[in-house]
């Protein structure tokens, strides 16, 4: 277990540009949302990793869409968009959710339409990166994809595809198509000086995803979340099993009934090992002393999770790795 001191802003993967941005805005006076959403936004600049922002994860269209969700946890309001389309500053406009409107989600086309109506610009979000990612994965008959039971064969071919007449329901064997070299998500917990909590999510999901299709990152309790009278966290990894656990929700949980950050971590994986245990993933966590952890699932190629730390007790942004289990 971590040393307990506050304020905190952990976030996941080794993503430090992020981390300083947001230890910045506490230390100038900025609210605990401000830091989450500047820090997120940092990755949505920087394109942390191609897997964060513009220009990345291109879908099976070729289109990069963006997902990402700030939640409030003194008052539990969240704000999200998903399928985000030729807006950049993804988590810039779920913030304006939450400012500007009863809701909590907006999707798609729509949610763009929102954004250009709160001072947003419409940008290109494909880059010559994102364009030879694609051709590449035409290239390769279109693989590896999201599609299963339809014909012709999707590990063969690009379709277009076709249901199957019946459908075979078998267990998943294969290892989760995403890879250490591969992450998705920039989650970030900020838990200011006060034990007030905020949290937020930014990704361009999974590459080569089926378009439309919307991951953990902007769904509240899944990428992340946060409350105040109990702590924060925030998971990073294959959402489309992760999301269906409610893994931050749980890990909340967990930490508010006393359970010590790293085992509340430790406990919402080994909860989605029984049922996918090939999956990639990890999450962390922090409570209201400052205290925090984190833990992955542990599959060739990944055997360690990277994550930055900052609080009173770090000279600075510090990179910290566990083992997984």
């Amino acid at each position: 277990a971590s040393a307990a001191a506050l304020p905190v802003v952990i976030n996941t993967w080794a993503f430090r540009t992020a981390t300083e941005t947001a230890w910045r805005v506490l230390e100038l006076g900025g609210s605990e949302l401000d830091a989450v959403e500047r820090g997120c936004g940092q990755c949505e600049i920087d394109q942390c990793d191609g897997s964060v922002g513009y220009g990345g994860s291109p879908d099976e269209s070729g289109e990069t869409t963006l997902d990402a969700m700030i939640m409030d946890g003194n008052t539990m309001e969240v704000g999200a968009v998903a399928d985000l389309r030729r807006v950049k500053n993804a988590i810039g406009v779920a913030r304006k959710v939450i400012e500007y409107t009863k809701h909590t989600l907006l999707v798609g086309e729509s949610a763009s339409l929102f954004a250009v109506r709160m001072g947003f610009p419409y940008e290109d979000l494909t880059t010559q990166k994102s364009l030879s990612l694609y051709s590449e994965w035409l290239n390769q008959s279109c693989q590896p994809n999201y599609w299963k039971n339809v014909v012709p064969d999707s590990s063969k071919s690009c379709g277009p595809y076709k249901r199957l007449g019946k459908i075979t329901y078998k267990e998943e064997q294969t290892t989760s198509q995403r890879s250490v070299h591969n992450h998705d998500t920039i989650g970030m917990v900020v838990i200011g000086v006060n034990g007030t909590v905020a949290s937020g999510t930014s990704t361009n999901g999974a590459v080569h995803k089926i378009p439309g299709r919307v991951g953990d990152s902007p769904i509240a309790g899944a990428g992340s979340y946060a409350d105040s009278t109990a702590g924060g966290a925030a998971a990073t990894g294959d959402g489309d099993i992760m999301m269906r656990f409610l893994p931050s929700y749980q890990a909340v949980e967990y930490m508010r009934m006393g359970t010590d950050p790293t085992v509340a971590c430790q406990k919402v994986i080994s909860r989605i090992q029984k049922y996918a245990p090939k999956f990639f993933g990890a999450i962390i966590c922090a409570n209201t002393t400052g205290s925090y952890g984190a833990a992955c699932n542990k599959i060739p190629g990944f055997t360690q999770f990277h994550f930055m730390v900052s609080s009173p007790l770090l000279s600075q942004p510090t990179e910290q790795v566990v083992d997984c289990i």
